[in-house]
């Protein structure tokens, strides 16, 4: 069966479904954009295939010039949405999304894992809360050949209303979610132009109106980026001025934050950067560890530029000056130059 479907801009985009034709509706559609890498993909789509009962998998191949089309016409019973001109990660998803029959939807990522029986878990959690907008669960973190570190994120996971908390930082693992498809009628597809955090902004614009329910153990399997990976996730010095004005020009325009009083307004904008601060500055010494000098310089920038107080605060803390006096950090430090 083949079909195709217009997008915003016009273009088409083919959408057919390999080898089976089951009409049942399902209640779950897992969308996994691909870009180039067909070895990681039939991993991933077994992974979704078992954790649930009743899951439709779109992958959406997003212009790939490989062997990803080949690889997809041998993963039997998948949806394959083929574009013919690179649309990123958001824009892949929200083509999975207008080709999804389901009334719940789920991101993976071509390189990560659902965990066994996940999807059923959530759909249970998220039907016993109608008012809920999504449900989401914590992350194991995985090496680059996607087996399981043992570390959990976030470490605890608050429920109910947490539009004030998403404002000051993103703890919610996108793989990890599964949302409402009746939801995007009132809030919209994700937006295409801010790649590294339309999946943050998505959850924002859901929280303000939808209550949100949450699963303290693992969902997924997520194969950390590396710093000369060229995962998106890896360049955090982009993502958090994007994030930063968003935060300006979006979030704190939205109705529940722009009625907020003026001392509530400027405690969560103070949160906000020290959080990112934070996690600039960990970023700064995740790649002086790993001996990537220049990412280190870049982090520890951007991270003075976000936030030169909490910097300075952050410094002389026992545990900053402890791992900045060892003798390999010295060393690193004397040989990181200006990019």
């Amino acid at each position: 069966m083949k079909l195709s479907m217009n997008n915003e801009d016009g273009e088409r985009a083919s959408l057919g479904e390999s080898q089976t034709r089951n009409h049942k509706m399902p209640k779950v559609s897992v969308i996994i954009p691909t870009h180039n890498r067909p070895h990681l993909l039939p991993r991933a789509v077994q992974s979704a295939r078992q954790a649930g009962t009743d899951v439709e998998v779109i992958v959406v191949d997003d212009a790939s010039i490989d062997a990803t089309a080949e690889v997809c016409q041998q993963l039997a019973g998948i949806k394959y949405v083929r574009v013919e001109r690179n649309r990123n990660v958001a824009g892949a998803r929200n083509l999975g999304i207008l080709a999804s029959t389901a009334d719940y939807i789920s991101f993976l990522d071509d390189d990560d894992l659902r965990l066994p029986e996940s999807l059923d878990l959530q759909l249970e959690a998220l039907e016993a809360t109608p008012e809920a907008g999504f449900v989401y669960g914590q992350m194991l973190l995985g090496n680059q050949d996607g087996l399981a570190t043992g570390e959990l994120h976030p470490a605890s996971c608050p429920q109910g209303d947490i539009f004030w908390r998403l404002l000051e930082r993103n703890f919610v693992p996108c793989g990890s979610v599964v949302f409402r498809k009746s939801c995007l009628l009132r809030i919209g597809l994700l937006d295409e132009a801010i790649p590294g955090v339309d999946d943050w902004d998505l959850w924002i614009r859901m929280a303000e109106l939808y209550p949100v329910v949450a699963i303290e153990q693992p969902m997924i399997i997520w194969r950390q980026s590396t710093f000369d990976s060229g995962q998106l996730s890896s360049s955090a010095p982009r993502m958090m001025a994007l994030s930063a004005h968003l935060f300006r020009s979006r979030w704190l325009g939205l109705p529940r934050a722009a009625s907020a009083d003026l001392k509530q307004r400027r405690a969560i904008w103070h949160r906000y950067h020290v959080a990112g601060t934070h996690y600039l500055l960990g970023q700064a010494a995740r790649a002086l560890q790993e001996r990537h000098f220049k990412v280190a310089f870049t982090n520890a920038l951007a991270a003075l530029k976000f936030n030169p107080r909490e910097v300075a605060r952050s410094l002389v803390h026992p545990a900053t000056l402890r791992f900045l006096s060892s003798p390999i950090r010295i060393d690193a430090l004397r040989k990181t130059r200006c990019p």
